[in-house]
């Protein structure tokens, strides 16, 4: 509580921290976003005892990246054996 009464009295006294707080904010709420979609994923194992290898679950048409630029994953066959 301390800290946020210190930090609202140097936003009163310096007005033009408002923009590097609001950033500071938008930039960690961003990154936690992103660190949780990256732990909820479905090549992430959280629990070994249940499905020790969730990624042999996996389509090949399942898009796995973030962005793919040159990939159409909805084309792809699989190439291997099942597991």
């Amino acid at each position: 509580m301390l800290l946020l009464r210190k930090v609202r009295d140097q936003v009163k006294k310096h007005p033009g921290l408002i923009p590097q707080f609001f950033f500071i904010c938008l930039g960690m709420g961003g990154a936690f976003t992103y660190l949780f979609r990256l732990a909820r994923g479905p090549h992430v194992v959280w629990n070994k005892s249940t499905n020790p290898e969730p990624w042999n679950q996996l389509s090949p048409s399942y898009q796995y990246k973030f962005l793919a630029v040159n990939t159409d994953y909805k084309n792809l066959k699989k190439e291997g054996p099942d597991f």
